[in-house]
């Protein structure tokens, strides 16, 4: 099995003010099992740093809000979990990255 990192980008947040929301979430969480690895956090401050080393705040066009770590056989079976993703239904978005084993 691999590890994946899903990145979330917009739509609702496990954080939301509303029970609902993170009932959803943790519904997910467990449709998902013993493919979670790590079912992450949402993200809060960002700061970018440019190659010249200047700070700034925020994270630029379309940030990341937060993250989990799945296992899974192959890419295509990554994406397939992450495509029941709750934040999906509410305008949000996941990228779907591989990590490289070391």
């Amino acid at each position: 099995m691999a590890k994946f990192v899903l990145l979330f980008h917009g739509g609702e947040t496990p954080e939301a003010p509303s029970p609902t929301v993170m009932d959803r979430w943790m519904a997910w969480f467990r449709e998902l099992g013993s493919a979670v690895v790590d079912m992450g956090a949402p993200f809060g401050a960002a700061a970018t740093i440019a190659s010249d080393g200047t700070p700034s705040e925020g994270s630029g066009p379309d940030p990341a809000n937060g993250y989990t770590v799945i296992e899974a056989a192959d890419l295509h079976d990554a994406v397939l979990l992450a495509k029941t993703c709750p934040g999906l239904s509410s305008g949000g978005s996941v990228k779907v990255y591989g990590i490289a084993a070391g």
